[in-house]
C-alpha cells in the first residue's frame, strides 16, 4: 500500500493560507468588476411629480436586487434656492430604506437652476455635476444639460476626454437629462458632434429623460433612447402604446452584452407590463399587434 508523504505543519499551513489569500483576492475582484451584472435606470421623478409612484418604482427596482441604478435626473421638484434644502433632505429619507443600491444621480433641469442649486446637488449626489464611473465591462458617463437644451462645448470636450481615457471598455452609455440629440437622432442626421464622438468610441446606448416618455431611436448603431417616467406627470393621450406610462429600465450584462428592458409598474399605477427597447420607436410600441385599441370617447 503506498504512503501519503507527509507534509510539515508549517509549510501545509502556508499552502492554506496561500490558498485562502488567492480565493479572497479573486473574490474581492470578481466583487468589483463582474461580467455579468444588472441594473436600473430610473427616469423623472418630477416635474409636477405624482404621489406614490418615485416609491413604488424604488419597492420593485429593490425587489430584483440591481447592482446599482442610474436616475435620468429631475430628482427634486426644485426651481426655488429657498426650498431646496428641505426637498435634498426629502430625499435623502425616502430612500433610506434603499440605501444599500448605489445611486447616480444625472442633475434634471429641477435639480440644477442656479449656482447655489448647482452645489446643493453636489453636495446631496456626492459628485459633480458631469463625471463617469466603471462597472465591470460598461463605462458610464453622465453629461450635464440642466440649463441648456443642448450640450455646452465643455460637455462636449469632457465627453471626447472620458471616452477617449476608457476607450477599451467594451460596453458604453452616455447619459444626460434632456435628449439633446432628439431633433436629430429623429430625422436620421447623423452629422451632430454628439454622435459623432459616440460613433467615434463604440458608444452603445444615448438615454436621457425630461420628455416623461419612452422612445427609442436607433442611428448608425447607436441607440438613442428617452426614458419613461418615474414619477413626473403623463402627457398628451397618457396611452401605454404611446409611451406614456410609469416604470424603468431593467439592463442585464453579460461580458458585452445586454439585455435592455422596460418595465411598467404594476397594479395600482400600471399591469406589470414588460417589453424590450427595440419594441419601441420615435411613436410608441413597433408593432400593431402590441397596440392596445384606444377607448372610443
Amino acid at each position: 500500500m503506498l504512503k501519503r508523504p507527509r507534509v510539515a505543519a508549517p509549510l501545509r499551513r502556508a499552502v492554506i493560507l496561500s490558498g485562502l489569500l488567492l480565493a479572497l483576492v479573486v473574490s474581492i475582484t470578481s466583487a468589483q468588476a463582474p461580467d455579468s451584472f444588472r441594473f436600473a435606470i430610473l427616469g423623472d421623478r418630477t416635474g409636477d411629480p405624482q404621489p406614490g409612484v418615485y416609491e413604488q418604482v424604488w419597492k420593485e427596482v429593490a425587489a430584483e436586487h440591481p447592482a446599482f441604478a442610474v436616475s435620468v435626473g429631475d430628482t427634486i421638484e426644485g426651481m426655488n434656492d429657498a426650498s431646496a434644502v428641505a426637498e435634498w433632505q426629502q430625499i435623502d429619507h425616502l430612500l433610506a430604506p434603499f440605501r444599500r443600491i448605489p445611486l447616480y444621480l444625472t442633475p434634471g433641469n429641477h435639480d440644477i437652476w442656479s449656482p447655489a442649486s448647482e452645489e446643493m446637488f453636489k453636495r446631496y449626489a456626492k459628485h459633480a455635476a458631469h463625471y463617469s464611473f466603471d462597472y465591470g465591462p460598461a463605462h458610464f458617463t453622465i453629461l450635464d444639460n440642466s440649463r441648456s437644451e443642448e450640450l455646452a462645448a465643455e460637455e462636449l470636450a469632457f465627453l471626447e476626454s472620458d471616452l477617449k481615457a476608457h476607450a477599451r471598455q467594451p460596453l458604453k452609455f452616455v447619459i444626460s437629462h434632456r435628449p439633446s440629440w432628439l431633433v436629430n437622432a429623429a430625422l436620421g442626421n447623423a452629422d451632430f458632434p454628439l454622435h459623432q464622438l459616440a460613433r467615434r468610441y463604440g458608444v452603445r446606448y444615448v438615454i436621457a429623460g425630461h420628455v416623461h416618455q419612452i422612445l427609442h431611436i436607433e442611428l448608425q448603431g447607436v441607440a438613442y433612447v428617452s426614458m419613461p417616467s418615474s414619477g413626473g406627470h403623463l402627457r398628451l393621450s397618457r396611452a401605454y402604446q404611446d409611451g406614456w406610462f410609469f416604470g424603468y429600465s431593467w439592463i442585464e450584462v453579460t461580458g458585452g452584452r445586454t439585455n435592455f428592458q422596460i418595465k411598467e409598474l404594476k397594479a395600482p399605477r400600471g399591469q406589470g407590463r414588460i417589453s424590450k427597447v427595440t419594441d419601441w420607436g420615435l411613436a410608441g410600441l413597433l408593432k400593431q399587434e402590441q397596440r392596445e385599441p384606444v377607448p372610443a370617447q
